[in-house]
């Protein structure tokens, strides 16, 4: 049982995955033990570096292993235009219809009493210095169309538009209890651009 244990570790490390069963997980760790080692060390070495050297943008949250992300490293963004999403997938999601060019605000989660996540916990303190730091015209709420989403949103509002910025929801292109990151890019930007005004 002792030469097993390892074996039975890294199925249940892989089984921690989201989405990741005990089968599929049992693929995963034969797959590992059947590279050879230096593949096995190359994947073991990719989750530590990802895990030390990846970090948030000082500007909108995104991971980047810079300083800035190359969304606000780029000279070419419209910096007045600001998307907020939920998770750094979502700017993936968005970056993927090549047809938004403005810049992105990262809350790393969604206001949810019930989960004991409040507005203290995101990073809406950094979107508000963002907005009353000047030049900042238009912020979009891009949360996903969920209870949690839409609070989100409606409480960024509340927020934002005393500071002067327009606040604009996107259209709802994107089905309700969908999530961004397995939205297609057309439903993506015609969601985008039939966002409307909070």
């Amino acid at each position: 049982m002792d030469g097993a244990l390892p074996l039975v570790r890294l199925v249940e490390q892989f089984a921690r995955l989201p989405g990741v069963g005990r089968k599929t997980a049992q693929r995963f760790a034969f797959y590992i033990l059947n590279q050879p080692e230096e593949k096995a060390r190359e994947f073991a070495q990719a989750i530590l570096d990802a895990r030390t050297k990846i970090k948030k943008c000082s500007i909108c949250g995104n991971l980047t292993d810079e300083e800035l992300c190359p969304i606000c490293a780029a000279k070419e963004r419209d910096t007045s235009l600001v998307c907020v999403v939920e998770d750094p997938r979502d700017v993936l999601a968005f970056e993927r219809t090549k047809e938004y060019n403005g810049v992105y605000h990262v809350l790393h989660g969604l206001i949810s009493p019930m989960d004991g996540v409040g507005p203290e916990q995101l990073t809406i303190k950094e979107l508000l210095a963002r907005v009353q730091a000047g030049g900042v015209r238009e912020a979009i709420m891009a949360t996903n169309p969920t209870v949690e989403g839409e609070a989100t949103a409606m409480y960024l509002a509340r927020l934002l538009k005393p500071l002067g910025v327009k606040v604009s929801r996107l259209a709802y292109g994107i089905p309700v209890g969908g999530n961004l990151e397995y939205a297609d890019e057309v439903t993506l930007y015609r969601a985008l651009e039939g966002r409307s005004e909070l």
